[in-house]
């Protein structure tokens, strides 16, 4: 057999192996906008780059801040990225050459023809050299893989800091509602105990029976339970937003109260192209493109791989009059003929993670369009309930006064009093649940939204 037919061979014997027609990404995987998505958002109001400094409240600002610089999510986030930066660079130092050095020694004897033997002694410092051709672009497509990976992690960091940020504004805004509701819960047992004191006065009095006195006990045991209740709920929200912040349980410094928290301002005509700025929106594109770059290196590791090696050696021994240099260079080519069907399974494998890759880029994205008609319906949803139950309030503030008043007279029963004064203390409570869900709707629109924007990044997608 000749030396060209030898060299040949390998190449023929690895079409077994070669790939088929690379399989496209599912058409179901693709992702359409609503029709309605194609114009602006209905809202309006100036465009605030900080959006957790739109409420109006320092303390808030100093909060989410403090988390986004010490929250341990974050930080491991951030190491995260730093290990796929690293592996990154690994997969870009395969595209270059691979230089070595050694320096081996030996020791022998000599025998001269004299029947003398001499001992002598080499050193061979040399250098290897190893380059991959990478002819059919595995190890490149392998690195735009590596790449595409690590956009996708440090979006998934990115991830992480907005929702620590929304998360940490959202919990402050619950922590002012859990002080409003125990300062309810404060006022009406301190109105629950004139209740008792007059009912017990008129009961040992002889003006009413026994049953009254015992629902005015009732009803003060029945508000007490919600201060020891409010209570609670403020020191583990205290607790879970010094954790946020990297802290120790400690207490937390308020800022204003409930009813004076503004609402973020939300730019006139905010571009549903915005949504191409989430970071998760973004993670898992770059995820589908380092699972479609992971399976072209796959098909390519499928096709014959050439290889250039290289070594020069100087040779320094005692039995040499002078040094000697000796160098090889060669070339090898390795092409799979049988491996049982590893390389076909490894690329059907590769083709399905790419799939699962679209398919998570899809429910990505319409997860995101769900998130923003949500918030944006908790908005105004919210609002209008708020509005109904400030109505409620104070309907319920004057139906008190008026049986508080008739009872005291003598023309109607304690129990249209306690009727009443509990109408107030639900409507107050549900009054505080709504302004507090309200801002959280619009905490969540922004974290929807991908954060905070500038004029610039509006006019960018609007073009």
């Amino acid at each position: 057999m000749s030396k060209s037919r030898a060299l040949l061979l390998p190449l023929l014997l690895a079409g077994c192996a070669l790939p088929g027609p690379r399989r496209a990404a599912p058409e179901s995987a693709a992702v359409v906008p609503p029709p309605a998505w194609r114009n602006a958002l209905p809202v309006g109001g100036p465009v605030q780059a900080g959006w957790w400094q739109g409420f109006g409240d320092p303390v808030l600002t100093a909060l989410v801040e403090r988390a986004l610089a010490n929250n341990l999510d974050i930080q491991t986030a951030a190491v995260r990225v730093e290990e796929a930066r690293a592996a990154e660079a690994l997969a870009r130092a395969q595209l270059l050459p691979q230089v070595g050095g050694a320096v081996p020694e030996t020791q022998g004897q000599q025998i001269s023809a004299l029947g003398t033997t001499a001992r002598s002694a080499a050193v061979q410092p040399g250098l290897t050299l190893s380059y991959d051709l990478d002819l059919f672009g595995r190890l490149r497509q392998a690195t735009r893989a590596a790449r595409a990976q690590l956009l996708a992690t440090a979006a998934a960091a990115d991830t992480v800091r907005l929702a620590v940020a929304a998360t940490t504004a959202q919990s402050y805004i619950t922590l002012r509602a859990l002080d409003h509701r125990l300062a309810v819960a404060r006022d009406t047992l301190a109105a629950r105990t004139e209740a008792l004191r007059i009912a017990q006065r008129r009961f040992e009095a002889g003006y009413t029976s026994r049953l009254e006195y015992r629902q005015a006990q009732a009803e003060y045991a029945s508000t007490a339970q919600l201060v020891p209740a409010a209570e609670l709920a403020i020191t583990r929200a205290e607790n879970a937003l010094a954790l946020l912040t990297g802290d120790v349980p400690r207490a937390i410094e308020r800022g204003v109260t409930l009813e004076r928290l503004a609402t973020p301002a939300i730019p006139d005509g905010l571009p549903a192209d915005l949504l191409r700025r989430r970071p998760d929106l973004f993670q898992a594109e770059q995820t589908l493109v380092a699972a479609d770059r992971s399976l072209d290196s796959q098909r390519a590791a499928m096709l014959p791989n050439l290889s250039l090696t290289g070594a020069a050696n100087l040779v320094l021994s005692t039995a040499l009059a002078q040094p000697e240099v000796v160098f090889s260079l060669g070339a090898s080519i390795l092409g799979p003929i049988f491996d049982g069907g590893r390389l076909r399974a490894q690329e059907r494998g590769a083709t399905a993670r790419r799939d699962q890759a679209a398919f998570a880029y899809r429910r990505t994205a319409l997860t995101a369009f769900r998130e923003v008609e949500d918030a944006l319906a908790g908005v105004r949803r919210t609002g209008e309930q708020a509005q109904a139950l400030s109505e409620q309030v104070a309907a319920s503030r004057g139906a008190l006064q008026n049986a508080t008043n008739r009872y005291r007279a003598g023309y109607s029963s304690y129990i249209e009093q306690l009727d009443a004064q509990r109408t107030l203390l639900t409507a107050e409570l549900s009054l505080a649940q709504a302004r507090a869900d309200r801002l959280n709707s619009y905490v969540a629109l922004y974290q929807a939204m991908g954060g905070g924007w500038t004029r610039a990044d509006v006019a960018a997608v609007e073009r």
